[in-house]
């Protein structure tokens, strides 16, 4: 079941789409076993969309839209071009607490505390991450503080990068301000220097673009400061394949691995059909199920993000269901 946080609202004026509300989709936690929530919708754009306008009315980001889109123009889709939104999400096999940031999948998870009826739910939202050489680190933190309309204190190796790059010189201090990239929201973290916050660039969010900071878009970030309280705890994975259960079939989502994190798996030797290997055997050690591998392997080098029935009970003509809207 999806639950809507709050209303998708966009006025189309001379050719300019304006975003003028919050964002968010909360999806009740299964309590039957399943780990697939959300679900996989198409709609057509118009004239004046880009993908990126399509995928910000619709909580994704730059990767989640253009993966799921192979064959559809980014800048140009045209007027009436059916576009694929990836809403279907496998749940990372992490303790659903806290937050969780799948860095290659390129999406938050925050599961709160139970409301007072036992009912759990899950919210999701696109990010953005570190570039290669300025990479976000994994493991558990927690959020230490929160801060509204914050300063940026650009880093010393940030500024000197600006100046190596031509551009001009930063100021040690840059004040809150349609100039500052932290945006309006900033959500500290345990690990020095690093924080979840929002943008004066929302074009970039899904992409690998940060300093290794987390960057949500603006309507996203300032929901996220109001529900997610200080001390929670912060789990940053890395899990480009996903197995989860949806009604008796077994499903699978694949992203591209990070490229440092797949150079390091192959230099150790650890081949990705081993690991994908290993992670059904995870899937299934309670659930036994036979597995397609052709499907698996089709999957894997597709990497488009949406999740797929992988189980041989079915005939593969369900390979991507998709609702209209």
């Amino acid at each position: 079941m999806i639950r809507t946080v709050a209303g998708r609202l966009a006025l189309a004026m001379a050719g300019v789409l304006v975003v003028a509300s919050a964002r968010g989709e909360v999806f009740d936690l299964p309590d039957n076993g399943d780990t697939v929530v959300g679900r996989v919708i198409t709609v057509q754009s118009r004239e004046w969309d880009t993908l990126l306008d399509i995928a910000r009315r619709h909580g994704l980001g730059y990767h989640d839209i253009v993966r799921a889109n192979p064959d559809v123009d980014p800048w140009l889709p045209g007027d009436g071009t059916e576009v694929v939104l990836p809403a279907r999400f496998i749940l990372p096999d992490v303790p659903r607490e806290g937050v969780v940031l799948n860095l290659p999948e390129y999406r938050m998870y925050y599961f709160p505390p139970a409301e007072a009826d036992g009912t759990r739910t899950v919210m999701t939202f696109p990010i953005s991450i570190g570039r290669m050489d300025w990479e976000t680190p994994l493991g558990l933190t927690r959020v230490t503080r929160k801060a509204k309309d914050p300063a940026w204190y650009p880093p010393e190796s940030v500024r000197q990068e600006h100046l190596a790059d031509g551009r001009p010189p930063l100021p040690r201090v840059v004040p809150p301000g349609p100039d500052n990239p932290l945006g309006r929201f900033a959500i500290r973290l345990a690990i020095p220097g690093y924080l979840i916050h929002g943008t004066n660039r929302p074009a970039g969010v899904g992409m690998r673009v940060t300093h290794g900071c987390i960057r949500m878009f603006p309507e996203d970030i300032e929901f996220a400061f109001g529900h997610i309280p200080v001390g929670t705890p912060v789990r940053i994975i890395d899990e480009p394949y996903k197995f989860g259960w949806y009604g008796g079939q077994l499903l699978m989502e694949a992203h591209e691995p990070l490229e440092n994190a797949a150079e390091e798996g192959a230099e150790a030797g650890v081949s990705a059909l081993t690991r994908l290997t290993e992670l059904y055997v995870a899937a299934t050690g309670e659930r036994r199920i036979e597995v397609n591998w052709d499907r698996v392997e089709a999957l894997h080098r597709a990497a488009d993000g949406v999740p797929r029935r992988v189980d041989a009970a079915g005939d593969g003509s369900e390979t991507l269901v998709a609702d209209r809207e």
